[in-house]
C-alpha cells in the first residue's frame, strides 16, 4: 500500500526492544492500526510527545501488504487530551474507552463514524470533564449502535406495541423491553420512563446536548450505563477490565 497519511487517535503504546515502541492508533480512514515507531524511546526522538495516549495526531506510516505492523514515519500532535487524563479518575475512564475501542474496532477496517464519534466525545469531555460519567454512557451507547448490538427500546419485544412515553417497562434477559402486560415475572428489572427516554434521546442528539439534557439525572445515567456495560460484556463473552474498575469505584 506504500506511504499513507491520515488523522488518528493514539490509544496506547508499549516498549519494543531498547529504543522502539509499538503504538496502536484508531485512524479516520483506515480503522485500527498497529505500528512500530523506531527510536521513539530515545530522549531526542523525532516523535517527541506525539505518541502519548489520548492524543489526536497527523500520522504518516508505511505499510506492506504482507505485514501486520506498519512502520510509523511521522506523527504530529493535532490535539492532546493528556492534561485532563492525568486525573486518576479521568484516566481510568479514558482507559476503559480505549479498551472498548481495541475490542470493537477491527484491525484495518475503516469506520469513519466510529472515529468521528470517539473524537467528539473526547473533545466534549475535555470541555466538560466534570460530566465524564454522562459522556461514558453516550460513548457506550453509540459504540453498541454503530456495531449493530444496541437493542430497540421503542416497542415491546413481545407484543410489538409501541411503548408510551410515560410507561414503565421491564428489562428482559436479551436486553429488550417488555410492557407490563407481557412481562413474564414480577422480578424483572424495571426500566423507568426517564431511563428509557435517556436511552432513546442519546441516539438523536449531539454529545453536548446530551450532557445538558441529563444534568439532573445522574442516578439514571449510572443505571443505564450499567445496563450498557452488561450488554457489552454479553457481546464480548466476558467483563472488560475497565468495567470492573469503574463499577468498583462507584
Amino acid at each position: 500500500m506504500g506511504l499513507i497519511e491520515t488523522e488518528g487517535l493514539v490509544l496506547k503504546s508499549y516498549g519494543l526492544a531498547e529504543a522502539d515502541k509499538i503504538v496502536v492508533f484508531l485512524t479516520q480512514e483506515h480503522g485500527l492500526i498497529r505500528g512500530v515507531a523506531k527510536g521513539a524511546k530515545r530522549l531526542k526522538s523525532k516523535f517527541g510527545g506525539s505518541l502519548e495516549p489520548f492524543s489526536i495526531v497527523r500520522l504518516t506510516y508505511f505499510q506492506k501488504e504482507d505485514r501486520e505492523l506498519v512502520s510509523i514515519q511521522q506523527s504530529e500532535i493535532v490535539k492532546s487530551f493528556f492534561d485532563i487524563a492525568v486525573n486518576p479518575n479521568t484516566f481510568q475512564k479514558f482507559a476503559y474507552l480505549v479498551e472498548l475501542l481495541n475490542d470493537f474496532a477491527p484491525p484495518s477496517d475503516p469506520n469513519e463514524r466510529l472515529y468521528r464519534m470517539t473524537k467528539v466525545c473526547l473533545e466534549t469531555s475535555d470541555a466538560h470533564p466534570e460530566k465524564l460519567s454522562q459522556m461514558i454512557l453516550y460513548f457506550e451507547l453509540w459504540l453498541m449502535k454503530l456495531g449493530g448490538y444496541l437493542p430497540s427500546w421503542e416497542r415491546c419485544d413481545i407484543c410489538k406495541r409501541e411503548l408510551a412515553k410515560p410507561e414503565p417497562t421491564n428489562l428482559q434477559i436479551n436486553f429488550h423491553l417488555a410492557c407490563r402486560n407481557c412481562r413474564k415475572t414480577r422480578g424483572e428489572w424495571t426500566i423507568l420512563p426517564a431511563q428509557r427516554e435517556m436511552f432513546l434521546v442519546a441516539q438523536r442528539v449531539s454529545p453536548l446536548k446530551f450532557l445538558e439534557l441529563t444534568k439532573d439525572g445522574l442516578e439514571d445515567v449510572n443505571i443505564v450505563s450499567n445496563i450498557l456495560k452488561r450488554i457489552i460484556s454479553n457481546v464480548l463473552g466476558r467483563e472488560t477490565t475497565g468495567e470492573k474498575i469503574l463499577i468498583a469505584g462507584n
